[in-house]
């Protein structure tokens, strides 16, 4: 099977490596791509969220499947061009993509399907909001009804700040809006399932790390770290939120005649009055990502494919490794209010040569034929071991190998676990 798979981030760069390695590719093509993809597959420069240009390269590498990454080409409408050039493509259109591209459709979808969610108020001017956030209290939680790459949640008992990001949302423009919502206690999971439009399949779960620094100290980024699997989860878990939330929300959205064809990432918590989704995506999340691909047996583009073409129902039971695997993020100076590019970066062979760890390239560029950061979150440093803390031990060797000036990076992902 020829693919050509969109997107230039480390959730790439892990897709990339699960795909380039399957018996079931025969030519792989990413677009744009990182340093990283370039070793194992072939990058080409087009711009993601051009849904013209896109179509154009699928039909020029005679792609047999179309994968899309992040959530901004869904958003643009690159899976609707794909589709109609006769391609299969691993992603929602436009039309569903906006369970996350809004987050007041996904509010509205959950309450038609009876999804279990949190309280929330949908709110157009400051007014709106303060009310909301009086209503609701402390902890005050304030999302941006559109994307922000995983940056647009602001969580705080300081009302002040929660106001201030209230207004920063509603004062865009006339018709922007902000999502203000009760505040949900518990641990958080994600669970991402494979979607036909009908049939649900669901991945590993996994746990990420939003906030910048140890302890959750620190602004919200778009993920820090992630771990799989979670032995302190219920053992019906995943049963229930296919039951519950994934199965009532694809069927309402066909409902609607928007079916929804990919990857819909459920985020969880696990609340002192039961399970409650905090959100919706519509891709593979990131950093996630990393982990569950990293514990996957079963062929990845087998099952995206049976996706892409309606025949999920027809798809074996996925395998998993028995092993743990951690992901640790580095991320430049200045993430996430300001990245700092073209510090020279070093130690990736060396990371990689240790046991159990593999390194994902996220915002990497080459300069003079140096590896230098491009972007906010700069690598993922992959450790699998027999056990969560066998798997720590790796990351975390890895992470020791790599040099870049001003890098961040937790130092207690999965600990305690």
């Amino acid at each position: 099977m020829r693919i050509l798979l969109i997107g230039s981030g480390a959730r790439e760069h892990a897709l990339a490596r699960s795909l380039a390695t399957d018996p079931a590719t025969t030519a792989l093509t990413v677009a744009p791509g990182n340093p990283g993809t370039a070793e194992i597959a072939t990058n080409v420069d087009v711009d993601p969220c051009d849904p013209a240009a896109v179509a154009a390269l699928a039909r020029e590498t005679g792609a047999e499947l179309v994968v899309v990454g992040p959530e901004a080409p869904l958003v643009a409408g690159v899976a609707d061009a794909v589709r109609a050039a006769g391609i299969p493509v691993f992603g929602p259109d436009a039309a569903a993509a906006r369970l996350e591209g809004s987050k007041a459709f996904a509010k509205e979808i959950m309450a038609a399907a009876n999804v279990p969610t949190a309280m929330a108020r949908v709110c157009r001017t400051i007014d709106e909001a303060d009310d909301a956030l009086d209503s609701f209290g402390a902890p005050h939680v304030v999302k941006d009804d559109g994307l922000a790459a995983g940056k647009g949640v602001v969580v705080t008992d300081d009302r002040q700040a929660a106001h201030d990001h209230a207004g920063s949302c509603v004062n865009r423009d006339r018709r922007s809006s902000v999502v203000v919502e009760e505040y949900l206690d518990g641990p958080e999971i994600s669970l991402f399932c494979l979607s036909d439009g009908t049939h649900v399949v669901p991945l590993a779960p996994a746990q990420d790390f939003k906030r910048l620094g140890d302890g959750d100290a620190g602004p919200n980024t778009g993920g820090m770290g992630a771990y799989s699997p979670l032995p302190w989860a219920p053992e019906d878990l995943v049963d229930e939120v296919v039951e519950r939330v994934a199965l009532p929300t694809v069927r309402e959205l066909a409902r609607r005649g928007t079916p929804f064809v990919g990857l819909l990432y459920c985020g969880l918590a696990l609340t002192s009055r039961g399970l409650r989704v905090v959100e919706f995506n519509a891709r593979f999340g990131d950093p996630e990502t990393q982990v569950v691909l990293a514990r996957l047996e079963s062929s990845l583009a087998t099952a995206l494919y049976a996706a892409a073409t309606g025949q999920l129902d027809t798809l074996p039971d996925l395998r998993w490794s028995d092993q743990a695997a951690i992901t640790v993020v580095l991320a430049s100076a200045g993430y996430p209010e300001s990245a700092r590019r073209g510090d020279v970066i070093t130690g990736v062979s060396a990371a990689d040569a240790v046991d159990g760890v593999h390194v994902l390239h996220a915002g990497t560029a080459t300069r003079d034929g140096e590896l230098v950061t491009a972007g906010g979150r700069v690598l993922s440093v992959v450790g699998t071991g027999s056990d969560i803390d066998g798997a720590r031990a790796a990351a975390y060797a890895g992470v020791a190998q790599i040099g870049i000036d001003g890098a961040q990076f937790r130092t207690d992902i999965a600990a305690g676990h």
